[in-house]
């Protein structure tokens, strides 16, 4: 039975029966329900905010469980880098030194990323500094890796090529000179013969008789046969790949064309007296990436230490060279 409600009327000084029309129990209605999802709302935010639910706990974990990854990942990644860094060295100071190669520039290396900012994306996560930091480090690494691949396919072709390499190099005389009496003037500052003055001089100089067979020194091509009254005279170059060219000078004749293909220990001349020599000799020169360097550092598949040293001491004696 529904409670009846009523109210005190102080003009009738009499209790008056309430009457409740359909408005007035819409707004009652209205008001009572407004107020219990207020209050609905706070208990929930405060039992929230000290009570976790079982999912929230596990998401909770989880989130730890992957920073926790993500620290040992940085760290595994650090380790990595310093292997890598490890790798290259001995990449640019042993395999490459071998091949004569040149090392890969650390620009090249160490090159970053340019442009738009790729791990925008991250910026707004928890612990965003250790996941973009881990991100990036793992970027770089597979960079250097990837260069540091390619730098290994090239080491590998050098080493498929190095012995080619080996054959063309030069690496004997480039005349018969078992008992080394035919060496003279070697590498350095000689007294010139003509101007009798000091000049460097930029090869070796072997004394033989007029017509003694002259030899490539290592397989190439011929580059260059030419004759002039000054000078070397009659000179044939041979370029043998890999940086290298020899040049022979003072020849009585030619026993090559430009363009032949040689092979070393091959006849390409005969030593002579011609251009500006003050007897019959042969000038020799090797040239590396267009520089003379000096001749007695090719010798090393014609003599022992015994006989490289007996070399040495022959040509540096030698005050005046004969060109």
């Amino acid at each position: 039975m529904a409670k009846v409600k009523y109210k005190f009327n102080p003009e009738t000084l009499s209790y008056e029966k309430v009457e409740r029309n359909l408005k007035s129990k819409i707004h009652r209605f209205l008001v009572f329900f407004s107020s219990s999802i207020v209050v609905g709302t706070v208990l929930a935010i405060i039992f929230l905010q000290f009570y976790e639910t079982p999912k929230m706990r596990g998401l909770k974990l989880e989130n730890q469980r992957l920073m926790s990854q993500y620290e040992l990942m940085y760290q595994n990644l650090e380790s990595i880098e310093e292997v890598l860094t490890d790798i290259q060295h001995r990449d640019d100071n042993l395999y490459r030194i071998i091949f004569e190669a040149d090392p890969i520039p650390n620009s090249l290396r160490k090159a970053g990323f340019g442009g738009v900012n790729k791990y925008a994306h991250l910026e707004n996560l928890d612990n965003s500094e250790l996941v973009i930091n881990t991100a990036r480090k793992l970027d770089i690494i597979a960079k250097e890796a990837y260069i540091q691949s390619k730098s290994y396919d090239e080491v590998l072709k050098l080493a498929l090529d190095k012995e080619q390499m080996l054959s063309s190099i030069p690496a004997v005389m480039p005349i018969s000179n078992k008992d080394l009496k035919r060496t003279a003037s070697g590498w350095g500052f000689r007294i010139d013969p003509v101007y009798k003055i000091r000049k460097f001089h930029y090869g070796m100089d072997f004394t033989a008789p007029i017509g003694t067979e002259v030899y490539a020194t290592g397989d190439g091509v011929v580059k260059e046969v030419k004759t002039s009254r000054g000078g070397y005279g009659r000179w044939v170059v041979i370029d043998h790949g890999f940086g290298y060219e020899t040049l022979y000078g003072h020849l009585n004749e030619f026993n090559v064309k430009k363009g032949q293909k040689v092979k070393r220990g091959s006849v390409i001349a005969y030593v002579g007296n011609a251009g500006k020599s003050t007897g019959p000799h042969l000038h020799y020169e090797v040239h590396k990436n267009g520089r003379a360097v000096n001749p007695q550092y090719y010798y090393f598949k014609d003599l022992t230490p015994q006989e490289y040293e007996r070399m040495i001491a022959i040509s540096s004696n030698m005050g005046q060279s004969y060109d």
